[in-house]
């Protein structure tokens, strides 16, 4: 950990708790985040009022362990990317897990991301704001450690940045890779080999730009099935190849070749092993990043990890503890959480557990079936044994839009101890 991260965690340690952050005890107002960590309260018994959300130590540093012996394993540097989490301590425990750096979206990301002393930045985007590209070309000429690779799918997105950042006066180039699309239809990305090319040659003729790879997201591919994004990958390896054989990447020190969500990084893993030997060093950098808290729905019925058991199995790390606040039938329910708390827009949560004078049971006959903005639908079957004031656990599904709805999370322990409060910036 450098200085620069230590001072700025150590910032975040001091905040005070206050009314910004939902779920927290009432009782711990003015106290610092370090110091109602060092109280190690109770989740359960220690004050913290309902919604509130929690992830699990245990199974947060398992997921860490997992995906970094994971990546060693397959020999594949590791950029996890950060905006599932949008939390700099997260990031900060990926990177001492292994990770080379972390994958961003947006400019705001990577000056979060700066803030915190994050020395290598992937943007998985092309970035064509003439305010951010005076930003990124000011703290890359003022920070010579500080790496970022940036997309670039357009000849437009091209002629963009290179007149952005010679107006910035810009001293450093920009590392790019193109990114080639996942198919008609897809997302972004240029959609054949020949305007991957036009690109390329767009980022040759400027000064301010650097072709040092190339680029996608396997998870775009249309009817997505292992043959299909199998086939889609190799297309990007062939590209990187053809581009190597053109002789675009003379003068660099490495070949940067980069896909990988949190769906098919098994694939990405069996087809970068198939790279052929290149001019240069290869690095195959690996992007997943919902691996750091899984989920108990989308990711967890995706994960590749399903696919190939022996390599291990990530862990559901969320869990959002509701409070029962009616029980107006023997068929129905609602507890205090709803969309300002929980992830919807993939599925729904899960009731799991319930909580009754300290003892927990699973949720028998419980389910989620709607929510509204602060309340979620809950129906019962005749083996539900649930009452107006009892605690349920939910699992949550797709991480992404679960961490940018709570400021400060706990991270409990499996008693319920909390040990830490992990920081968002969404």
């Amino acid at each position: 950990m450098t200085a620069d991260t230590a001072q700025s965690l150590a910032r975040l340690a001091a905040e005070r708790v206050d009314h910004r952050f939902k779920g927290l005890p009432p009782d711990a107002d003015g106290l610092t985040v370090a110091e109602l960590a060092g109280e190690r309260r109770n989740l359960f018994t220690g004050g913290f009022a309902t919604p509130v959300l929690a992830l699990s130590a245990e199974r947060l540093e398992h997921n860490l362990k997992l995906m970094e012996t994971y990546a060693a394993r397959h020999g594949l540097t590791f950029a996890p990317h950060g905006k599932t989490s949008m939390a700099p301590q997260l990031f900060q425990r990926q990177i001492e897990h292994g990770a080379w750096g972390i994958t961003l979206a947006v400019p705001h990301q990577v000056r979060v991301a700066r803030a915190f002393g994050i020395r290598r930045v992937f943007l998985a985007n092309e970035l064509v704001d003439a305010a951010a590209l005076r930003w990124i070309a000011a703290e890359l000429d003022a920070d010579p450690d500080f790496e970022l690779i940036c997309y670039a799918d357009s000849v437009r997105g091209v002629a963009l940045m290179d007149a952005a950042l010679r107006d910035a006066g810009a001293s450093r180039p920009v590392d790019v890779v193109v990114e080639l699309a996942a198919g008609e239809g897809a997302r972004t990305g240029a959609r054949t080999e020949a305007e991957c090319a036009a690109v390329a040659d767009a980022v040759a003729g400027t000064r301010t730009l650097r072709l040092v790879g190339v680029a996608g997201y396997e998870g775009e591919v249309p009817k997505a099935d292992s043959e299909r994004v199998t086939a889609w990958l190799r297309r990007l390896v062939a590209l990187a190849a053809g581009f190597d054989e053109a002789g675009r990447f003379a003068g660099l020190d490495r070949i940067v070749v980069s896909a990988g969500g949190s769906a098919w990084f098994d694939a990405v893993a069996e087809v970068f092993a198939e790279i052929p030997e290149l001019s240069l060093p290869t690095v195959k950098l690996l992007r997943s990043g919902a691996y750091v808290s899984h989920d108990d729905g989308h990711y967890r019925k995706l994960t590749p990890f399903n696919r190939v058991p022996e390599e291990g199995a990530l862990e559901p790390a969320f869990r959002l503890w509701t409070q029962v606040v009616s029980r107006p039938s023997a068929e129905q329910a609602f507890v205090n959480a709803g969309k300002r708390d929980a992830a919807y827009d993939l599925d729904l949560p899960f009731a799991q557990v319930i909580r009754r004078d300290g003892a927990e049971r699973p949720a028998a006959g419980v389910s989620v079936t709607a929510l509204s903005d602060q309340h979620a639908w809950i129906a019962t079957t005749p083996e539900a044994d649930l009452e107006v004031g009892d605690w349920v656990g939910l699992g949550l599904s797709h991480p992404c839009t679960s961490f940018d709805k709570w400021q400060l999370i706990p991270v409990a322990e499996a008693d319920g101890t909390v040990v830490d409060y992990v920081r968002t910036f969404f």
